[in-house]
């Protein structure tokens, strides 16, 4: 698998290598030591699968605060997502950046995602299968975000139609450049 970086501080996207014959494929999705070798130490604590019938689907943008915040590979197996990433670290030479790219069964990208980032995709297809590997429980009490539309960010999402987002989504208060973000202690950085 290969490993590139990203825009972002400490993001990253992984590309599998497969190897073919007449049968299809066989590729490594995750390897701790491959990723290890480019920085990132990634333990797996949880998986998760969403599964989305319609295209115009927009999950995000979600984060765990500190002390739960939570690091994510996250990679398409059914359709197609624009995945879109927010670095929200006040100590980040990134901080309020985003970047985003899309994620398919066919292109079989993975987009690695820090702690301290908020997270968020949008359905390019209708029934997508999108796949996240987290390393840290799912934490309700700590769990919080950014809308999606937030001026603050100017995310360029891709036009489908009429979107469909959850109110909780439609309803994160505005973030503010100069006073929010997640600072992160020592040891909860990258390659903690």
């Amino acid at each position: 698998m290969l490993v590139q970086s990203t825009p972002l501080n400490q993001a990253a996207v992984i590309e599998m290598e497969p190897i073919k014959d007449s049968r299809g494929f066989f590729a490594r999705g995750f390897c701790k030591k491959t990723l290890a070798e480019h920085g990132v130490f990634f333990d797996v604590v949880q998986t998760n699968v969403a599964f989305n019938h319609q295209a115009g689907t927009l999950r995000g943008m979600h984060f765990q605060v500190p002390p739960f915040c939570e690091e994510k590979i996250v990679s398409c197996y059914q359709g197609a997502i624009y995945d879109v990433i927010i670095d929200l670290n006040r100590d980040s030479g990134t901080f309020g950046k985003w970047f985003g790219l899309t994620l398919s069964a066919e292109n079989r990208l993975a987009l690695y995602v820090p702690k301290g980032f908020a997270h968020g995709y949008q359905t390019l297809t209708e029934n997508t299968s999108i796949h996240y590997m987290v390393s840290e429980y799912y934490t309700p009490s700590h769990e919080s975000g950014v809308r999606w539309n937030d001026p603050a960010f100017e995310i360029e999402w891709p036009h489908v139609g009429d979107l469909i987002i959850s109110q909780k989504d439609k309803q994160w208060k505005d973030f503010d450049l100069s006073t929010d973000g997640v600072i992160l202690s020592e040891g909860e950085g990258h390659g903690s």
